[in-house]
């Protein structure tokens, strides 16, 4: 069942999510060569506690950290680690948050210093299929419509559409239903309605479409080796269209004081 959120859960889910934003917004500052996805995580951990919330990823399921933080080839769930990166790497940071019983989710995929072109076009055309299927998100569509925008933007710029891994309801349990494929035929599954709450998230390759998860049994990489990117939004289903509830934090971001980063 899709649970439907009322305008009070919606402006709790919004305060989640403002967190969230906020705390990948300083991240992104912070991403550069000699900075290790560890050294993100400790901030991203700090952040999260200092607002008198929880990581949301931490211990789910045995999850070891706050954030989860894939490289290169490696498409979501990467385990930090003290590996610096170097330019022309990219790192996708997703994490979650939990404040006043409900959830924040997304993500970004940043580029380390300069990176080519093809790289550059990657992020951008993955950026933009979350926005195409944020705008499918309106009373009276249909969950199948959001996926099929994904795949559709994503295919036309010669990029591949990772189906493993899907988007997903989420409210005051970090994943609910339904669940929300990057791809698929429009028209088809629930008739979206006015309080459903998705986190919508976008995983592109530069190569094939397939992947794998290592012996950690969390990280998934692309099987052939190909970069792969990944941007997430929270989103709620309102009368007046979609509610991007992650992008809430911006002004609080640019007048805040910069953490800075501890390198371990």
């Amino acid at each position: 069942m899709i649970t439907r959120k009322s305008p009070q859960e919606l402006e709790l889910m919004r305060r989640a999510n403002g967190l969230v934003a906020s705390v990948l917004a300083e991240l992104r500052r912070l991403v550069a060569p000699g900075v290790s996805t560890l050294d993100l995580d400790a901030v991203a951990e700090r952040m999260v506690l200092d607002a008198g919330a929880a990581p949301a990823f931490k211990g789910y399921h045995g999850y070891p950290s706050t954030l989860c933080a894939s490289v290169n080839e490696a498409v979501v769930h990467g385990i930090p680690s003290a590996t610096a990166l170097v330019e022309g790497d990219i790192v996708s940071l997703d994490m979650g948050v939990v404040l006043d019983r409900f959830y924040g989710d997304s993500a970004i995929t940043v580029p380390v210093g300069h990176v080519p072109d093809r790289t550059t076009d990657l992020l951008r055309v993955t950026r933009e299929s979350l926005n195409l299927a944020i705008e499918q998100m309106r009373v009276g569509g249909h969950v199948s419509d959001i996926g099929h925008a994904v795949q559709r933007h994503v295919e036309a710029n010669g990029f591949a559409v990772v189906r493993e891994f899907v988007g997903h309801g989420i409210g005051v349990t970090l994943h609910e239903e339904p669940q929300i494929p990057n791809y698929g035929e429009p028209g088809r599954g629930p008739v979206l309605a006015a309080g459903m709450v998705f986190a919508i998230e976008p995983m592109v390759t530069m190569g094939g479409a397939a992947v794998k998860v290592l012996g950690d049994r969390w990280t998934a990489v692309t099987c052939d080796g190909s970069l792969a990117a990944h941007f997430e939004h929270t989103v709620a289903v309102t009368d007046s269209g979609p509610l991007v509830l992650s992008q809430m934090a911006a002004e609080v971001v640019a007048t805040r004081e910069p953490v800075s980063v501890t390198h371990g």
